[in-house]
């Protein structure tokens, strides 16, 4: 089997596993726990707590509607852009298993929350304190495709800061609510900055010498 096609089915086999698995929790989320609830994993070191978000990483917003459906298209272009490159650094053999592993990733995580942010509001009703969402509501949806919000869940109250730390004093070391998603992205730029030189500078080099060649 060739090089290119074996770093292919890595990029595909990360990016579709990844994705199911982050789309079946967050559908299982929705589907059975209150917005607000939390669930106990380890003790008082892991939660599953169901929140929703406007689409930025760790439960973060950007704006109201017009913000929402920037990010949106923003993280499109991106994921756009990404496929392409990686594509590209296959096809010219200048990638290996590390920066599909790195680039795949990223891919992953943004395609994740995407797929949230364009039709979790057209394929569930709202969810919230009260009431547990249901797939495919008679009603329809509680918003149109582009306006879904992201669903998070993996909360991870590590230990509080001590007082006599400036600042931060008496919070949560880690009080973010992310998702498998924003989990894959993370990791991805964590490696993409160990192993910038394989993704970045290599290539240049490489085209840089090819151009004096001619």
């Amino acid at each position: 089997m060739k090089k290119s096609t074996k770093l292919s089915l890595l990029s595909a086999g990360i990016i579709v596993l990844f994705i199911i698995l982050d789309q079946i929790l967050k559908i299982w989320v929705k589907t059975h726990m209150l917005l607000g609830e939390h669930i106990s994993v380890i003790g008082d070191w892991f939660y599953l707590y169901f929140i929703e978000n406007e689409g930025m990483a760790f439960g973060l917003s950007f704006g109201q509607n017009l913000g929402k459906l920037l990010l949106t298209v923003f993280r499109i272009f991106i994921v756009g852009f990404l496929i392409y490159y990686l594509i590209k650094l296959i096809k010219k053999n200048k990638a290996d298993a590390i920066v599909v592993t790195i680039l795949s990733l990223i891919i992953t995580g943004a395609v994740g929350n995407i797929i949230d942010s364009l039709f979790y509001g057209v394929i569930f009703n709202e969810s919230t304190p009260l009431t547990l969402a249901t797939l495919f509501p008679e009603g329809g949806g509680y918003a149109p495709v582009l306006y879904g919000r992201v669903v998070d869940m993996f909360y991870f109250p590590l230990f509080v800061i001590p007082d006599w730390f400036p600042i931060f004093s008496g919070e949560y070391f880690f009080p973010a609510i992310f998702n498998l998603a924003d989990s894959c992205v993370t990791v991805g730029i964590i490696l993409a900055l160990i192993f910038y030189k394989r993704i970045f500078v290599e290539e240049k080099v490489a085209e840089h010498t090819q151009n004096q060649q001619k």
